[in-house]
């Protein structure tokens, strides 16, 4: 298998010029579109797209559209993220936030344009294929984004500031605010690969106890990083449901150890080599941003 840093220059490549199949966007909209795009970040989900997608013994080529929409609909949800109707945040990956830039109509609107352009991206990709493979990836990356998945999240998580935090409540969140879309990733690259129902399954699980890690983490960081080191503002979550406000720092440490525990588990019945998919998941708790 290639690096991940490999993977993640394939995405860089193709992130931008994807954009053409969709046709003519109007130029301020793909300016704000092209702008939170172009932010960078880990490119985490579409690299792993592409991953699974080759473990299974597919092409990262044939893979590259859905893994360009995986990044498109995360990029979307950010936007809409640091609007002041949600978390009000001035600052995403180092720079200002799309509605500081172009303001909050077209931010809302750069948000639209790439959940429905990365739809596009992946119907048209489908329609080029052969078989189902296309259209099954396509919808399991709609329903994992959708209003039973990182929308769901979403709500909750908007709904529920303020309140005590609860562990069914939190752990609600977690699940679809931010796995669901790990989750999505491995079923639709390894549905794209080939793989049967049981890889599937196994890569979906890895996918959950993996965006539950990052979302620990990303809990802890909100409290112990900085500007400057993660590139946003910490301490946004002080009134939400996060793991630290329900259980402490030290204990949100050792569960987001005991998820990646729990991923690298999940890796066990995959049939290939899993040694990316496992340092990955190392990872995950060493971030610092």
């Amino acid at each position: 298998m290639r690096t991940y840093e490999e993977y993640r220059a394939m995405v860089e490549k193709e992130l931008i010029p994807v954009l053409s199949t969709c046709g003519r966007i109007p130029d301020r909209l793909r300016e704000a579109m092209e702008y939170s795009l172009k932010a960078g970040g880990k490119r985490l989900r579409p690299v792993l797209l592409l991953a699974a997608c080759e473990a299974a013994g597919g092409r990262a080529e044939e893979a590259m559209p859905f893994a360009c929409a995986l990044e498109m609909i995360h990029t979307y949800s950010l936007i809409h993220d640091d609007l002041p109707a949600m978390d009000n945040d001035d600052l995403r990956r180092g720079k200002p936030t799309s509605h500081k830039v172009f303001g909050e109509a077209m931010a809302i609107l750069a948000g639209d344009g790439l959940l429905n352009a990365a739809t596009e991206v992946m119907a048209s990709a489908a329609l080029k294929m052969g078989d189902m493979r296309g259209i099954r990836a396509l919808e399991t990356v709609m329903r994992h984004a959708g209003v039973t998945g990182m929308i769901a999240g979403q709500t909750m998580d908007v709904t529920m500031e303020g309140e005590t935090p609860r562990e069914d409540l939190v752990s609600y969140i977690h699940a679809h605010k931010t796995a669901d879309l790990l989750e999505a990733p491995m079923e639709a690259g390894l549905i794209l690969g080939g793989a049967g129902k049981d890889a599937v399954d196994a890569g979906r699980r890895y996918g959950y106890h993996l965006g539950l890690a990052f979302q620990m983490t990303d809990d802890l960081l909100d409290v112990t990083g900085s500007a400057e080191m993660m590139g946003k503002n910490p301490g946004m979550d002080q009134n939400k449901m996060t793991w630290v406000a329900l259980k402490g720092t030290d204990a949100t440490e050792r569960d987001a150890i005991e998820q990646v525990k729990c991923a690298k588990q999940a890796l066990t019945e995959l049939p290939w080599n899993i040694g990316f998919f496992s340092d990955l998941a190392d990872s995950i708790v060493d971030r610092k941003q």
